[in-house]
């Protein structure tokens, strides 16, 4: 397939609505409430809410309630999950969740479908209230459920067919399965979906991956033609040096994170600033820069675009894990003026 790079590339936002320096859960929700705002008047593409749960600093729960939310205070941005983590739902339930939010949103719904559970095992087992759910790997009959359910073309004999998620069968989001392995970007080009790949979790698979897609695409209802995107972290601020400051908090928690230390809170700017780095700290730190693209506007304008073009995709989705609300705000700000978000939207 003969990919031609478009002119403008598009920036999105993912958001894990994550409690920095010792916020209340409501102050967190309240953050993610304004940088959807900010991100609907920049012109930003979309915005997406992750799931994940049994966590003591995101309230990231439910991304359907949190899509609901952020598309009755903005205008334009398209909102949605990123994503929906379908081995804890019922592919009935999300079906109807997001076809009521199509028809309150017409043409503004993303439904970005996730294969993993987004949580520990007791967790898991807490939400699906059965160890069977919890042990057996059944994803490719749950996706295959939820895309009959919102198209309402179930196989001949199929024991749910006469079973209607929404009685409008075009009240159906633009639908997108994530990865960080190559299992994802299977499903999506086999099912005619759009893609996302996560480069904050696995950065070398990410280019191999999103072309794969491209090349596997096969058209469907859900999507004439494949849609890629490549999700990754960035902190960018006015000079190099301001941003690296500003990226410690997350370096160090992937830090920790790559440590085995789980429990421990989003640094703050101080800790990480003091932070003295074991060697094996070190290797990791190293290792996780392949996930972040840190630089001034204009250095980091020019890796995104690479990126783009490396990976054949026209959006780059954003997760920044800045600390500070204003130098979160500001930091889309200038990708917006860089990119000219404003003027293309």
């Amino acid at each position: 397939m003969t990919y031609i790079q478009p002119k403008e590339l598009k920036l999105s936002i993912l958001d894990l609505a994550t409690m920095y320096n010792g916020e209340t859960a409501t102050e967190a929700l309240r953050n993610s409430t304004e940088l959807v705002q900010l991100a609907d008047r920049l012109g930003y593409t979309r915005y997406w809410f992750a799931e994940h749960h049994n966590t003591k600093f995101q309230i990231s729960t439910s991304p359907d309630l949190l899509s609901a939310h952020a598309a009755a205070v903005t205008k334009n941005i398209r909102v949605g999950s990123g994503g929906i983590m379908l081995p804890n739902h019922s592919p009935l339930k999300v079906a109807e969740n997001f076809s009521i939010l199509e028809g309150l949103h017409p043409g503004r719904i993303d439904l970005g479908i996730g294969r993993a559970p987004g949580t520990d095992g007791l967790t898991a087992l807490a939400l699906r209230r059965s160890r069977e759910a919890v042990t057996q790997y059944d994803f490719p009959e749950q996706l295959n459920e939820l895309l009959s359910f919102l198209t309402h073309e179930f196989p001949a004999g199929h024991p749910f067919s006469n079973i209607t998620a929404s009685p409008d069968n075009e009240l159906i989001p633009d639908i997108y399965m994530l990865g960080s392995s190559d299992g994802g970007m299977q499903f999506a080009a086999q099912k005619g979906l759009g893609f996302v790949f996560a480069a904050h979790i696995s950065p070398r698979l990410a280019i191999p991956m999103l072309r794969a897609y491209r090349e596997n695409f096969k058209p469907s209802r859900f999507m004439p033609e494949p849609k890629s995107i490549l999700a990754i972290i960035v902190v960018t601020a006015e000079t190099d040096e301001e941003a690296e400051y500003l990226a410690g908090p997350g370096l160090l928690q992937w830090t920790r994170w790559g440590t085995g230390e789980f429990k421990m809170g989003p640094p703050t700017l101080e800790e990480a600033c003091t932070h003295v780095y074991a060697p094996a700290e070190q290797a990791v730190l190293a290792e996780n820069r392949a996930r972040f693209v840190i630089g001034s506007v204009e250095n980091v304008e020019k890796q995104l675009r690479q990126l783009a073009e490396d990976a054949m995709v026209d959006e780059i989705m954003i997760l920044n894990m800045l600390t500070e609300k204003t130098t979160r705000h500001k930091s889309y700000e200038l990708l917006a003026n860089a990119f000219t978000l404003s003027s293309t939207k």
